[in-house]
């Protein structure tokens, strides 16, 4: 059973040996000891592992994977630092149109990473009266430098030996005709399987061998671009190119916002819940009509995986835009709750009002808790700058190495001054096992660094409003003089191993839910038509319960962090304490803490979708639309603003929330240790909670 907590809040035997807690300055300070230390521990190592792991990305990776290919000598097209240098040349186009058509059908074997690609500085286009040649890159007797090359559009076909010329002709290099036109599609050069009469026309009367003119040659670029994995890396890519807007809708925007907003309650409590809803439905109707903008769905402004100028009716279909369509659906429902669900609590937003009131007079009393989230929230930019460098170069780390693809092909190898038939493959990049594990490992590490910060930002507010509390809500000498700063010597010194613990039990149960919904996306892909109705009801069972365990979990954390701040306890113990209290009060405060913590949880969207907005807006500027810098779709740069938002919302909202839920279970603590009436509650809490006309109309 547990005992009451004034030994270790306000009456307990200080180190003067005071019995009755006379002595102010004890009220929150007691015989402490560190808690959890082991979990500390693994936290620490975690950190260790999460930098060496970083580092195999830094030292494996090149981001430039993510949105350019290889060419035939298996460099990076853009790359500078390559065997040639690169950085100009973006596009990867396909020689070899025969190579394309063979891949295009089902029964070859013949990938199209085996196809022989360059990089080039744009897609090259049919003659209207002769024949264009693209030819590799000058080498060996070909006496020309890379801009000598890029001036003559990449031909010197003139200049090659009969020899030469007729293994042109054979389409085995090491100049080949540009017959087909192409467009630049997401840095590829997509064949249009119409081809030039003119140059085909050309082509036939020089004896050249016969070009396949197929549908085949147009799918087979457009499966690879469509594929998984590339969308995958292109929107991984979209967020390393828009940092900018990661910086300012991200970082800056929120961090203003949540500031502004922590000074409204200060001095504008009775209209901010108001505010908030209103705002709110205004923000998420705008958002949606974004999504619904970029969809194409209003309006001509939908997102186009073509880039440059290109013929107005050749259209090109991109997964990316299927996915802007499924996410303007899944934000129209979430609107529509959304608006009847502010409609619903339109009579709960007095009840809020009061409960607001008690944290506004909290954060004028203890000044320095609107300044302090400043600290967590500078901790965690940092921490998220290297933790996205580091995820961009483990998503594209992986070695380049040459296929094995037992062709029968041949291409001419000017540096040998031969035709090479045994090293005609292509290259890829060769992903491992342990590279996924990787991924997984640094995403978790994220996942748990972000709530441990924001977990030992509630501790510290918490500490800091319990000693306002047990003050009696005065700003007397009892209070230290920096509660902020005490409290967070205190968390320091004694309870970070429960923080980790406390983190670490939320990002596991996150991490279940993760890896339940991976599972069944690939049972799905396995056996797409073997879904019987049980396993479905089995499986939206089991996220039901999942979902309800981690909110559960996450509402017990908050509460057990502020009974760590108040009593030093480890983190079990302090679930136990926060628990039963909840449970043996939940009539008298539960509607109050619920409807405070809505108007709290609107609060952080209205941040993070003002940021989400912003982001589009930022997106939709000339910069991110053309050239190297234009992203496939604004969908994972909003998220990721979107997320940054909620969670720096998250750091400067907590100090409303844990004063609310702290000053609540002191007074629940204190009206049981007292026969129910409480002792040390503020009178503007007293006057909240304990008049009884007030109490009558919160449980009816």
């Amino acid at each position: 059973m547990r005992g009451p907590l004034g030994p270790v809040i306000g009456k307990y035997p200080s180190s003067s040996g005071d019995v009755n807690g006379q002595n102010g300055n004890d009220i929150i300070k007691h015989n402490r000891k560190c808690r959890d230390v082991a979990f500390l521990v693994v936290f620490i190592a975690f950190w260790v592992a999460m930098i060496v792991n970083s580092s195999f990305g830094f030292n494996q990776g090149n981001p430039l994977r993510l949105s350019y290919g290889l060419d035939y000598k298996g460099n990076v097209c853009g790359d500078r630092h390559a065997d040639r240098d690169l950085h100009e040349l973006e596009l990867r186009y396909w020689l070899n149109p025969n190579q394309v058509y063979q891949t295009g059908l089902k029964e070859s074997k013949f990938q199209l990473s085996n196809a022989r690609s360059i990089c080039l500085l744009d897609c090259p286009i049919p003659s209207e009266d002769s024949l264009n040649w693209v030819c590799d890159y000058p080498e060996g007797d070909i006496h020309l430098s890379m801009d000598d090359w890029i001036d003559r559009n990449y031909d010197y076909f003139a200049d090659l030996t009969p020899i030469l010329r007729n293994s042109s002709l054979q389409l085995q290099g090491p100049c080949y005709p540009v017959i087909f036109p192409s467009v630049n599609v997401y840095w590829t050069c997509q064949f249009i399987a119409r081809a030039s009469n003119v140059s085909l026309k050309h082509w036939e009367q020089m004896g050249g061998v016969k070009v396949i003119e197929d549908i085949a040659i147009d799918k087979s670029i457009h499966k690879s671009i469509n594929s998984r994995s590339s969308v995958l890396k292109r929107y991984v890519a979209d967020v390393g190119k828009s940092w900018p807007v990661l910086l300012v809708c991200g970082g800056f925007l929120p961090l203003f916002l949540s500031v502004i907003w922590l000074l409204m309650i200060r001095h504008f409590v009775t209209g901010m819940p108001w505010i908030t809803v209103v705002v709110f439905n205004v923000l998420i109707v705008s958002v949606t009509m974004f999504y619904y903008l970029k969809a194409g769905w209003i309006g001509n402004d939908a997102i186009s995986p073509i880039i440059g100028e290109h013929d107005p009716y050749y259209h090109v279909s991109a997964r990316e835009l299927n996915h802007l369509h499924a996410a303007a659906v899944f934000m129209t429902v979430i609107m529509i709750v959304s608006c009847l669900s502010s409609i619903a609590i339109i009579r709960r937003i007095l009840m809020a009002t009061s409960v607001l009131k008690v944290a506004a007079k909290v954060i004028g009393e203890v000044h320095a808790l609107i300044i302090f989230p400043v600290i967590p929230y500078a901790i965690l930019a940092i921490f998220y700058m290297f933790w996205l460098s580091a995820a961009l170069h483990l998503f594209s780390s992986g070695n380049v190495v040459q296929n094995d693809c037992g062709a029968n092909c041949c291409a001419y190898d000017l540096k040998m001054m031969k035709l090479s038939c045994n090293s005609c493959c292509g290259y890829n990049v060769k992903y491992t096992s342990h590279i996924a594990a990787s991924i997984l490992f640094h995403l978790f590490g994220g996942y748990w660094a972000t709530q441990f910060f924001i977990a030992s930002s509630s501790t510290v507010i918490a500490g800091s409003v319990a000693s306002y509390y047990w003050a009696r809500g005065e700003t007397s000498t009892e209070i230290p003089l920096l509660p902020v700063f005490s409290s967070m010597k205190r968390l320091a010194r004694y309870s970070l191993g429960s923080i980790a613990l406390g983190s670490l039990v939320v990002s596991f149960v996150e991490s279940i839910r993760f890896i339940l919904e991976s599972l069944r996306r690939k049972l799905k892909l396995v056996n797409p038509n073997n879904g019987s109705w049980i396993g479905k009801v089995v499986y939206q069972t089991s996220q039901g319960c999942l979902r309800c365990i981690g909110y559960v979990i996450k509402s017990v954390n908050r509460n057990a962090y502020i009974m760590i701040a108040i009593t030093g306890k480890n983190f079990f113990k302090a679930s136990e304490i926060a628990t039963e209290l909840i449970m043996s009060n939940i009539l008298r405060i539960g509607k109050v803490n619920v409807i405070g913590d809505v108007i709290l949880f609107l609060g952080k969207l209205c941040v993070s979708l003002t940021s989400a907005l912003f982001a589009f807006l930022m997106l939709d500027t000339h910069k991110y639309k053309s050239a190297h810098n234009k992203i496939s779709s604004p969908l994972f740069p909003v998220l990721v603003c979107w997320g940054f938002g909620y969670i720096v919302a998250t750091l400067f909202f907590g100090v409303v929330e844990m004063s609310i839920d702290t000053i609540i279970l002191s007074f629940c603590q204190d009206s049981d240790e007292h026969q129910g009436t409480a002792q040390y509650a503020p009178p503007l809490l007293i006057e909240t909670l304990n008049d009884q006309n007030e109490m009558q109309r919160l449980t009816q």
